[in-house]
Order: C-alpha cells, then structure tokens, then sequence
C-alpha cells in the first residue's frame, strides 16, 4: 500500500515510465532500429525503380518520403502496448495512482522519439538521395515534426483497441491506414505546394491544429479502448 501523501507525481510517473521504456529498448535495440531500415529500404528501392532521372525523383520525392515514414511507423504499432498487456503490467496502469490517459500520453511520446524521431534525422540523407530541392527542405522537416506525433496518437487509439486480439499485426494496419490518409495528404500536400509556388502554410496549420486536438482526445480515447480491451 502507498502511504497516504506519498502517491507519485505526473512527471515522476513519466520519468519512471520513460526511463522503463527506453531501457528495454535499449535491450532490443535491433528491433528498435527496424523502421528507420525499412524506410531507409523504400527510398532506396523508389530511387532504384526511377532510374536515372533526377526531376522525376524530384517531383515524387517528397510523397516517397512520407509513405516511407508511414509505413515504417507501423512495424512497431501493434507492439505499443502488446508486452504490457502480456506481462500484467497494463492492469496495473489500471490501479496506478495517475490518470491512465498520463500514462498513455508518455508511452505514445516515447514511441514517438524511438521510432519516427530518428527518422525524421535522417530525413535529409534520405531527400538528398531523392534529389529533393534543397528549398523544399524546411517544409518537409516542419511536416514531419508535426504530422509523425499525429500518426503515433492516433495508432495510439487502434493499438489500445487490438491489444487483446492475438497476431492482430495485420488488422492494426487495416484499421490504421485509413485514418492516417488524411495526415499523409496534408504532409505531402504542403510540400507540393511549396513546389508548385503556392503557399504551403495551410496544410501545416491543419497538421498542427490536428496535433493538438490529439494530443488532448488521443490518449483519452486510448484509454478508454484499453479499459474496453481488459474488460
């Protein structure tokens, strides 16, 4: 039993959270590199299937980009929660003396910064192999920034909904994809704007507008679906 007056803090929790999270990715780091070779893997096979043709790889580059992203953000979507609900430790979250959407809110983030953050590193290695205008850069980078912690809050939502269904690999993708068009558009899209001389300001705006919304719906309706998932 915890002493009354003892209980832990938010950010206490977070940092006790966070620290677990990273030391067992630490002891899997060959899992934890995966989504950037996979992303790495689509650019190079995009750059192989366009040949020799700079203002074609140019025009596509930034679209390539971000399904690449995208889709190497789904190889660790299914295990966000998986180990905990496995090893009991979800039904503690459950007991835990901060709110479950806290704790929710921390894992998203430190999956977040563990899978989609180095990618967006090397994000400028990747443009460079791609012969992206070094114009078109900043706006790829800022669509990035914004757009990544969307896709990881709302994967967020369908992961906590498939915990209890075994090899659900498959189905989180299905049910992810879709919800992730709109992220995917407006990234891409703000970059082809920038391209084609228009402003691209709007469709970050909207990638920001819907960060914030999800950072304050996601991890409530996150947990939510676990409670609904461990009942």
């Amino acid at each position: 039993m915890i002493a009354p007056g003892t209980e832990p803090g938010l950010w206490q929790t977070a940092r006790a959270l966070a620290g677990r999270d990273l030391r067992l990715l630490w002891r899997r780091r060959g899992d934890a590199l995966q989504p950037l070779l996979f992303a790495l893997l689509v650019v190079v096979l995009f750059a192989l299937a366009l040949g020799r043709d700079p203002p074609l790889m140019a025009q596509v580059a930034a679209a390539v980009l971000w399904l690449a992203v995208l889709l190497a953000g789904q190889l660790s979507l299914d295990s966000l929660f998986r180990s905990d609900a496995e090893d009991g430790s979800l039904e503690q979250w459950l007991l835990a003396p901060v709110p479950l959407a806290w704790l929710v809110l921390v894992r998203v983030l430190v999956h977040w910064a563990t899978t989609a953050l180095p990618m967006i590193v090397v994000s400028p290695l990747l443009a460079e192999m791609l012969h992206l205008p070094h114009d078109q850069l900043p706006i790829l980078l800022a669509s990035l920034l914004l757009g990544t912690p969307l896709l990881s809050l709302i994967g967020g939502v369908v992961a906590a909904l498939t915990v209890s269904i075994r090899r659900s690999g498959i189905l989180v993708a299905l049910l992810a994809l879709p919800l992730f068009v709109p992220v995917l558009v407006f990234g891409a899209g703000s970059v082809a704007a920038a391209a084609r001389g228009q402003d691209p300001v709007g469709a970050l705006l909207l990638l920001g507008a819907g960060l914030v919304v999800a950072l304050v719906l996601a991890p409530l309706a996150t947990a939510a679906a676990i409670r609904i998932s461990l009942s």
